[in-house]
């Protein structure tokens, strides 16, 4: 799990961070790294700490946006074939939280919020596009669609993803349940208590297992020259994303309690993946707990 947010705004040195990163889990054989939502090129955090943000041209707002425009990612891309090149090199999935930016064709010129999952071949299986950009972020990202709600079949099962509060529409968690999951991933800006309470509840009703990563980010991360508030400013450590990353069973138990304010690759692993099964006796939303006789979900998977 990747939690690390250096240099924030700047894909460049991210994409070198990251590529240093994954040499290090390729020396550890690992099997799946995650990277947190947004971690190409970071959590706009400062939409909820710089005063009138969303006013209209409000200028640093304007800044920051053209900022996020130029360090996105493009998929496909350069940047997206080296995190293909270090996934087929280490024979691992890699799942990357990125913003990024679509330079040709519908949606020219949008911004989305982004979760892509590379096989062990290196190959683009999984290309979501978050839903449903949350509150503040509706300034920034386009609204996703249904073509990356999907699962892949791994040497370990089968694993989707969702990103932040698209783990409270619950048409969007039964898709990945209906999916077969046994690792689910939950992207988050930081996985707080309520974040918490969202992904044990998805672990339970999927009987999943969930890997929830959150991001650390501190008052020093921000970009340069914000005009912040005077309490925020005079704490340069305060922790506006303190991590939280953790595993849970899907009896919701904590496989790996919540990690806060740990700002490194977290190594764990899971050596119980037949849970997935057990609890399906007692609830499993895709077969007998289902009744597809009563309901039926459709979904557009078109973009």
């Amino acid at each position: 799990l990747v939690v690390d947010l250096a240099q924030p705004l700047d894909r460049e040195v991210r994409v070198d961070l990251g590529g240093g990163l994954m040499k290090k889990t390729i020396r550890a054989a690992t099997d799946l790294l995650v990277f947190g939502e947004t971690w190409l090129t970071g959590y706009p955090a400062w939409l909820d700490h710089l005063p009138g943000a969303a006013l209209w041209q409000q200028a640093q707002t304007d800044e920051l946006f053209s900022r996020m425009m130029a360090n996105a990612l493009v998929v496909p891309g350069p940047d997206t074939e080296r995190f293909s090149q270090l996934a087929r090199a280490g024979r691992m999935h890699i799942v990357l939280g990125c913003t990024e930016r679509v330079d040709q064709g519908p949606g020219q010129g949008t911004l989305y919020n982004s979760l892509l999952i590379f096989d062990a071949e290196g190959e683009l299986v999984v290309h979501h596009r978050k839903l449903m950009p949350t509150f503040s972020e509706k300034l920034l990202y386009g609204l996703g669609d249904g073509q990356g709600l999907q699962t892949v079949s791994t040497p370990f099962g089968k694993v989707g993803g969702l990103i932040c509060w698209e783990h409270w529409m619950p048409l969007t968690r039964q898709t990945l349940h209906d999916g077969g999951e046994h690792i689910h991933i939950a992207l988050w800006p930081a996985v707080n208590d309520l974040h918490q309470l969202a992904s044990r509840h998805y672990a339970f009703e999927g009987q999943t297992y969930v890997v929830a990563v959150g991001q650390i980010l501190q008052v020093k991360d921000l970009p340069p020259g914000l005009d912040l508030p005077a309490e925020l400013a005079a704490r340069p450590d305060h922790y506006l994303l303190n991590g939280g990353s953790t595993i849970i069973a899907p009896d919701t138990s904590y496989v790996l309690a919540p990690q806060y304010e740990r700002d490194e690759l977290i190594f764990h692993e899971i050596t119980d993946l037949n849970a997935t099964q057990r609890g399906r006796i007692r609830l499993d939303v895709s077969g007998h707990y289902q009744r597809s006789d009563v309901f039926e979900l459709k979904i557009n998977k078109w973009r």
